[in-house]
């Protein structure tokens, strides 16, 4: 309650301009729960003990070295060492490493993962159970082999050649051309326009071991490597251990200096015009990278720091409130806009104003941007709108702070990742909020606005532009130059900002009553039955403190229709009404009059239900409870709004249309469902389905019948509290006892196997291979949790042979589920992309390793590993209000209690490899089979 005050009287001293005399330059203390040292050999360690989630701990080796580093002949081995890291190593030979750790459920791809970028590389275990000491201290030795001693076999080197290809194959789309068309000329005359992680193939299929052996032991040394663990442990013992395990390994003698890569500065505007054939967008863009040292590794160290942060967020903020303005009143010239400041690469800054065009409209967009930049160069913001962005903000920081100890232990990973790579100072949220009440009532709308006079001005600046190479007509470079030219400086008129006053409800509802109360101790939870028929389910849960959520659902959706020309209507009413606004209120009125608010509500009708979903803070449940009610009695319906969604997909269906992604999915939705009618495919003539009469009708239809509607409130407000407002807003609505129920329309899978090759036109040879196998049987718990950990064995499986062994894809995809509703029915989908010329031979690989279980089962051992892993999922899950969210919801739908260990915990551990076996004999035995290879067009 004290902090709550506390951060709410920050609003009131920012309104009335309130300020004492700051000592800018006063730093603020270190987080006392870090421990930082450092090693005679220069290793740097982080240690902080952190109960989220409880019982478990995350480790990291952070590198201060990435693909920047490669000379000509190593480009792209920065990224490939990454891959080695888990091909063995002197204490880990082969994929052990990976398979020990997946023993006690820390799943490869998930718990264990890396990432490179062009100036760092970070490797880390994440969530590892702390119970066994002798995990704990094979995690270090992990850290230990990735530090220095990588095996780094030529064999293993060779197999790795083929999935870092893959790899190439995958993320070879056309965002990933179009940025490399673009990084040459933002990035001229530096590294950056030389490196792109990935690499050179040429260079990845030809490179000597040695070459990659030389890379890892010139960089990957002790001075530019540190250790951070978070987690629920001693760390006092844990620091004695990495003094034990770090200190012996060796210093690089005579090592080179780590180089900071500098970008030329240039006094002239370069131009870059950037094309794809799969691009679906225009996007236009004048960005200015420039060095500040200002903000150069100071994260939130002094009280300057923490100001520049606080306006740096607030001019973005506004800015993106109004654009967002703009294009709600249907009067932008592009889809979307973004005017603002962020960091770009290490040491670099960047300003940009850019729009996404509407179609043919490049100049006008490009003009709109820059005019809203000018508006802040000559005019600025208003008070208004800045205390509307300090009420945001407080609220936000207010809930930072409340659920403290909800922050996990890779959040905390990260800012010392942030520290040791960037000098950027740890803070605890205390502190920091400490800090943010003496300074926001210094803050002034004149001072944030002059931001941009410090980030905006005529040297390092890049015109560019992007988009389709064919069906577009795209700005010149002289016209580009022209219309920056004309507009700076231009005279534009100030904003209006028109403030909003009101109550979202101006009559009080009339109180229902509770009729019936139900306890459900099995849940802790309660059951109200009302006065007009609703039933209310309440539990407090104060796992985040400061979240409420509100749930319900309604049987019918959109399977209540039988006129499938209504059904995009249907499908969209709740998506589309949420852009109307509420009452008297639009879009635009309701977000200023819920400024300083955490409370929101929406309604969505998906196939065979009406939803509602809500989540508040505890202070502000009752505006939720508020939201709510008005989405049942007083939607609004605008003309305006409507327009422009309507124009927005019109613009999006006609950009996806023809496009490889587009045509991959609609083809599996309509195969997958037999082609039945019920299946719209968004395109042109589903937008136009979207009328304003059809939404209208459908939401009415849908969203009127509070009997029919079971809710649930669960979170961190007290059972009276939940009691009066479930009677005030809940028990007020209407009903009509219409007592629905969902429908079966008999939409299912073709019977048999569909077969089917489908060209496609890409840019890059890629191949998408597609296989699901789909079956109905009578639905049991078992066999749920059954069908899904086989797709996990099996995705390990295909990551050994397809991957690994063939080197013939980045990573298979396995997904095994089952469903209830509206049928009983298991599926298991598989997929993965390659080279065009390998996927008929890879795609058997699928089937073998079916046929493999079906006849030989599966291990104890990779069995356990899967289970285990689902295991220590589960049981972190309830750690959190939503668990018990989903658990109450399930048990009302289907009457099982998966709190009780009998349906998941002691079930799932139940399970043995024979009846794996056995259910795969079941499953695939008599299997429907939908086989697709999407490939390239031949030209």
């Amino acid at each position: 309650m004290k902090q709550k005050i506390l951060l709410l009287s920050f609003l009131f001293l920012s309104l009335i301009g309130y300020a004492q005399p700051i000592d800018w330059n006063k730093k603020l203390p270190a987080d006392p729960n870090v421990l930082i040292g450092k090693l005679p050999n220069g290793i740097t360690y982080y240690l902080r003990h952190n109960e989220e989630p409880k019982d478990r701990a995350s480790f990291f080796i952070i590198r201060n070295a990435g693909a920047l580093l490669e000379n000509d002949d190593q480009d792209g081995l920065a990224h490939f060492l990454e891959h080695m890291a888990f091909n063995g190593s002197k204490n880990f030979p082969g994929n052990s490493m990976i398979s020990t750790l997946e023993r006690h459920g820390i799943s490869f791809g998930g718990n264990l993962n890396a990432y490179t970028t062009q100036n760092e590389t970070v490797y880390n275990i994440s969530d590892v159970p702390m119970a066994d000491e002798s995990l704990t201290d094979t995690c270090l030795l992990i850290l230990h082999d990735w530090s220095y001693y990588l095996t780094l076999d030529p064999k293993d080197i060779d197999e790795e050649r083929g999935v870092i290809t893959e790899e190439w194959r995958t993320r070879n789309n056309s965002a990933t051309r179009i940025y490399n068309q673009k990084r040459p000329v933002l990035y001229k005359g530096s590294k950056y326009a030389e490196r792109d992680v990935i690499g050179d193939m040429d260079v990845i299929r030809t490179f000597k071991p040695e070459t990659l052996r030389d890379f890892y032991h010139k960089w990957y040394r002790t001075d530019l490597e540190a250790i951070a663990i978070v987690g629920d442990f001693d760390i006092k013992n844990m620091e004695e251990k990495i003094k034990k395990v770090f200190s012996s390994i060796p210093v690089i003698p005579n090592p080179e200096p780590r180089p900071f890569f500098e970008i030329p500065s240039h006094d002239e505007t370069y131009f870059c015009l950037a094309t794809d054939k799969e691009a679906t967008s225009s996007n236009v863009q004048v960005i200015r990278i420039f060095r500040d040292k200002e903000y150069d590794g100071k994260g939130y160290a002094t009280y300057q720091d923490v100001k520049n942060g606080l306006m740096i967020g607030f001019y973005n903020s506004m800015v993106g409130e109004r654009i967002g303005e703009i294009i709600q009143r249907g009067q932008a010239p592009y889809v979307k806009a973004s005017v603002g400041f962020f960091g770009m690469v290490k040491g670099y800054y960047a300003y940009s104003i850019s729009a996404t065009a509407k179609p043919n409209q490049e100049r006008e967009a490009l003009i709109g941007a820059l005019e809203e930049h000018e508006r802040i160069f000559q005019h600025g913001f208003t008070e208004d709108e800045l205390n509307r962005a300090k009420a945001n903000m407080l609220t936000s920081l207010e809930s930072m702070v409340k659920d403290k100890d909800k922050t996990s232990n890779d959040t905390y990973a990260e800012e010392m990742q942030s520290h040791f790579l960037g000098n950027e100072a740890i803070i605890n949220i205390e502190d920091y909020a400490e800090a943010v009440k003496e300074i926001l009532p210094t803050i002034t709308a004149e001072e944030v606005s002059e931001q941009a006079k410090r980030w905006w001005k005529t040297d390092n600046r890049t015109i560019v532009i992007s988009g389709p190479s064919e069906g577009v007509t795209h700005l010149t470079e002289q016209e580009a130059r022209d219309i920056l030219a004309e507009m700076e400086g231009k005279e534009v008129s100030a904003y209006e900002d028109n403030s909003v006053k009101g109550n979202l409800i101006e009559k009080e509802p009339t109180a229902g009553t509770i009729t019936k109360v139900k306890e459900l101790p099995q849940f802790q939870a309660e059951e109200w039955t009302l006065s007009n028929g609703a039933k209310v389910i309440y539990r407090k849960a104060d796992y985040e403190k400061d979240e409420v959520a509100l749930a319900a659902y309604s049987p019918g959706g959109s399977s209540l229709y039988t006129d499938v020309n209504f059904l995009p209507a249907a499908s969209n009413a709740g998506q589309f009404a949420s852009n109307y606004g509420l009452g008297t209120y639009d879009e635009i009125a309701l977000g200023k009059l819920l400024t300083g608010k955490k409370a929101g509500c929406e309604v969505s009708i998906s196939g065979l239900y009406e939803n509602v979903n809500g989540s508040s803070t505890p202070k502000d449940f009752e505006t939720m409870m508020q939201l709510m009610y008005l989405r049942f009695m007083e939607p609004r319906f605008d003309t305006l709004a409507h327009k422009v969604i309507i124009e927005r997909n019109h613009i999006y269906a006609k950009q996806i249309a023809g496009q490889p992604q587009t045509i991959m999915r609609d083809s599996l939705s309509l195969i997958s469902a037999n082609y039945s009618p019920r299946v719209q495919l968004f395109n042109d003539a589903y937008v136009d389905r979207l009328t304003l009469d059809r939404i209208e009708k459908a939401y009415r239809d849908r969203i009127c019948d509070a009997s029919d509607f079971t809710f649930f409130i669960v979170g961190n407000v007290d059972k009276d509290t939940a009691r009066v407002m479930a009677q005030k807003y809940i028990g007020s609505l209407p009903s009509l006892y219409r007592n629905e129920k969902w429908v079966d329309r008999q939409v299912r899978a073709p019977k048999g196997k569909v077969e089917k090759n489908i060209e496609i036109p890409l840019e890059v040879p890629k191949s998408t291979v597609i296989v699901l196998f789909n079956r109905e049987m009578k639905y049991t718990l078992k066999e749920a949790y059954t069908i899904n950990i086989l797709g996990n064995i099996l995705t390990n499986r295909y990551t050994k042979t397809i991957r690994e062994e063939q080197g013939g894809t980045y990573g298979v995809g396995v997904s095994g589920s089952a469903s209830r509703e509206p049928y009983n029915n298991y599926n298991m989908y598989m997929t993965f992309e390659c080279d065009p010329e390998k996927a008929n031979e890879l795609k058997p690989l699928l089937y073998k390793e079916v046929d493999n279980i079906i006849r030989e089962g599966v291990t104890e051992e990779e069995l356990s590993k899967v289970v285990k892993n689902t295991l220590k999922e589960a049981e972190q899950s309830k750690q959190h209000n939503a668990y018990w969210l989903t658990t109450l919801v399930t048990y009302y739908k289907t009457g099982v209690n998966l709190n009780d260990p009998k349906n998941m915990e002691t079930l799932v551990a139940s399970i043995q490899p024979k009846d794996v076996q056995k259910f795969a004999k079941k499953f695939f035995k008599d299997a429907d089979v939908i086989d697709l290879i999407f490939s390239p067009q031949q030209k």
